[in-house]
């Protein structure tokens, strides 16, 4: 017992003390989770501004301009956020819209008009000095690259034949000299500021490195920083406030450029993005779980072009029998890609129009061609003799075993042969033991008439020298040889009666059943391979095929070619340089059978570049008249195509563009200027934790950050429209 009731009172006051304290903090704890409760329930996540992008990718640096950009490289895509055009390229509708100016085009077709958007400025304006984008600046972005001394004489062919005028303080004229509806797709080139090259000679304003390290242009983010660091080049850009759409959620983009692939996955852990992620042996991404992985192809095809203006290449039985030997599946399954292409015109849908790898098909075309299989040469030839020698008045057999000093003895009807007839020159003489007849002997020794080892021609003359009648004596002096010509004459009858149906047809043999062995055809052994095909010539049918060192997937598709072609009997010669200028030497000068290379239409599809006969290399203005944008690998010309090419250009209908596309299409399909094999696929990742990427349909690698602007790192809780702290009450008396 408590004797004292003093403590007892104190130990129920304590003991209620503590027991308020507990149920308060029960409260508290059970009003918290009710508030998170109707917290979550009544927000939504939301994008909130800031946070940094990371990016790695494996380049190397050059100077930022959009004058000179290297395509498809590191550089272009920080150009494409550093600089903006006066329009740009929508990867999700695939189309080119608004950017710092909107377009207008003339009901011909000839007239761009282009007016700036209000208070657009330049990222080196300041409060005190806004540096706005002017009409200047637009005609010194497109004059200068007009200009003949400009360095960059690819980018100028864009501009040939097109006049840029200044109509107002905001509007400029580009004026063609014909209709052109792909022209748009040039004013998406980023604008440049006239002020940052005043004084730089057009022909050196590639060398002008202080605008090149250090940019200033008008686009989403502006250049911060460039740092070179013990693993990487770091460039820094961060938003720049426009008053134009659209806005951008993320405050600071840093792409970090590595020198190889294992040091970017060193550092991986402090990346949000990888560009071009290369694949492992089971095409796979490489690169960690917590990235997830887009596939993508850009409008580019990997082809092989023939070089049309070489005469071994312009038998269409031959290129056609080369297209339908070519067993695509195969080489994109090597390659771990995944998008077989049939037609340059990626625009078009041909699901329904593939050419299917067929070998039977390919030998029935190159049947047909002016090139055979030793073979079915040897068998031909070996019919003609049979045939020749089964006719007329000599009659000998086709192969004899003769040793040097014997003769071959001949006979003959004097009816049809009279005295003074001759054979290889010698008389015949009257059989003295068959009346009526002739006897004749053709020596092995000696001049006139003699029976030399191998194939002889045996000629019946008249006394006038008149040819009476003509076999065909093949001698040997070897036993081995006379069975194995025997055989081969066996082999010959046994092709005779197939052809007839005389044989059952389990012993019928046709000309695939054959094989060509030291000039003699034997049965076809499983492990017999194709031989090179011939031409009436006896010339093999042997092709260079030239292509380019990197990527080194093109290295490996050459070699399937190669031993996929040599299956159809054409032996392929490999031409690989180690240098680029090597290669690209090589393929300006056309100095190839065959060229494995990679072609890009680029956001507007336009093929006219590749197809039409304005893009072929006329090599008689060699050395010094050889065009670097002669596109048209397989110097391809035709008037039906170049009239289609022409109309797809020029037309702003859709429905008449699409006509003319599938026109073309039968035209190529047709000629086969080319085999196209697959459009490359890649892969860009980006970190779990960046939200909302999509890139569209792009063009360009670069493509990816047109949709930038729907990316976000940060997010932040909204309450819902209606609702607020004071929905609290409400939500917890309606029992939610």
């Amino acid at each position: 017992m408590v004797s004292d009731p003093r403590q007892l009172f104190r130990f129920v006051f304590h003991f209620q003390r503590w027991a308020l304290r507990f149920l308060a903090l029960v409260f508290v704890l059970a009003l918290l989770l009710l508030l998170r409760r109707f917290y979550r329930a009544n927000t939504d996540l939301v994008p909130e501004r800031g946070g940094t992008y990371i990016e790695g990718s494996v380049s190397q640096f050059q100077p930022l301009n959009p004058w000179f950009t290297v395509t498809n490289n590191v550089n272009r895509d920080i150009v494409s956020l550093v600089f903006s055009g006066l329009l740009k390229y929508n990867p999700e509708t695939k189309r080119i819209e608004d950017d710092l100016a909107t377009l207008a085009i003339s009901r011909d077709g000839r007239v761009y008009t282009l007016t700036l958007k209000d208070n657009i400025l330049w990222h080196d304006s300041t409060p005190d000095a806004p540096h706005p984008v002017t009409i200047e600046d637009v005609l010194f972005t497109f004059q200068t690259i007009q200009n003949p001394d400009f360095p960059n004489s690819l980018l100028r062919e864009n501009f040939r034949g097109v006049n840029v005028e200044k109509i107002d303080a905001r509007t400029v004229h580009f004026v063609l000299d014909e209709p052109y509806s792909f022209f748009a797709s040039n004013l998406t080139l980023g604008l440049l500021p006239k002020r940052s090259f005043e004084g730089v000679p057009v022909r050196k304003i590639d060398q002008a490195l202080d605008f090149g390290l250090k940019p200033v242009g008008a686009g989403p983010y502006a250049f911060k920083s460039l740092v070179q660091t013990d693993l990487s080049t770091e460039v820094t850009l961060e938003r720049f406030p426009r008053p134009i759409d659209p806005d951008y959620f993320i405050k600071r983009i840093v792409f970090r450029i590595f020198p190889d692939y294992s040091t970017l996955l060193a550092d991986i852990r402090n990346l949000d993005g990888v560009r071009l992620v290369p694949r492992n042996n089971k095409s796979e991404p490489i690169v960690p779980r917590r990235f997830v992985a887009i596939n993508y192809t850009l409008p580019q095809y990997v082809a092989l072009f023939f070089n049309l203006g070489h005469s071994v290449l312009q038998d269409p039985k031959l290129r056609l029998g080369l297209q339908l030997g070519t067993d695509k599946q195969a080489i994109v399954n090597a390659l771990g890609e995944s998008v077989i292409v049939d037609t340059p015109l990626l625009e078009l849908d041909t699901a329904n129009w593939r050419y299917n790898f067929d070998a039977t098909a390919a030998q029935g075309a190159l049947f047909e061609s002016k090139w055979n299989l030793p073979e079915k040469v040897r068998l031909q030839r070996l019919l003609e003799i049979r045939e020749t020698n089964q006719t007329g008045l000599l009659h000998a057999d086709p192969i004899v075993l003769l040793d040097t000093g014997a003769a071959l003895t001949l006979t003959g009807s004097l009816a049809t042969a009279p005295l003074g007839t001759t054979v290889n020159g010698i008389p015949i003489q009257q059989n003295p033991s068959a009346s009526g007849s002739w006897i004749l002997a053709l020596p092995t020794v000696g001049g006139t008439g003699s029976l030399k080892i191998g194939q002889n021609l045996v000629q019946l003359l008249d006394p006038k020298g008149k040819v009476i009648d003509t076999t065909y004596v093949w001698r040997t002096t070897s036993t081995k040889e006379y069975r194995r010509a025997s055989a081969e004459q066996l082999l010959v009858r046994q092709f005779i009666d197939s052809r007839s149906g005389s044989l059952p047809p389990d012993q019928r043999i046709t000309v695939q059943d054959l094989a060509v062995e030291q000039g003699m055809l034997r049965r076809r052994l499983e492990n017999d391979k194709t031989d090179i095909r011939v031409n009436d010539r006896n010339e093999r049918l042997t092709l260079r095929l030239l292509t380019s060192a990197s990527p080194s997937t093109y290295r490996k598709t050459a070699e399937l070619i190669r031993d996929q072609w040599a299956q159809l009997g054409v032996e392929i010669i490999l031409d690989i340089p180690e240098t680029r200028a090597a290669f690209e030497k090589k393929l300006i000068g056309r100095d190839y059978d065959i060229l494995l290379f990679g072609q890009s239409l680029l956001d507007n599809l336009d093929s006219y570049p590749y197809w039409h006969s304005d893009g072929i290399q006329h090599l008689e203005e060699a050395p010094t008249g050889l065009r670097l944008d002669a596109y048209n690998f397989s110097q391809y010309s035709s008037f039906k195509a170049d009239t289609l090419l022409t109309q797809i250009r020029q037309t702003f209908s859709e429905e008449e563009r699409q006509e003319a596309l599938g026109e073309l299409r039968k035209v190529l399909a047709e000629d086969v200027p080319a085999v196209f094999l697959y459009s490359p696929l890649y892969t860009f990742a980006y970190h779990q934790d960046v939200h909302n990427v999509s890139i569209g349909h792009p063009s360009l690698h670069s493509d990816r950050f047109l949709t930038l602007h729907k990316w976000y790192i940060l997010q932040e809780r909204q309450f819902r429209p209606g609702k607020s702290w004071w929905s609290f009450i409400p939500w917890l008396l309606s029992g939610s």
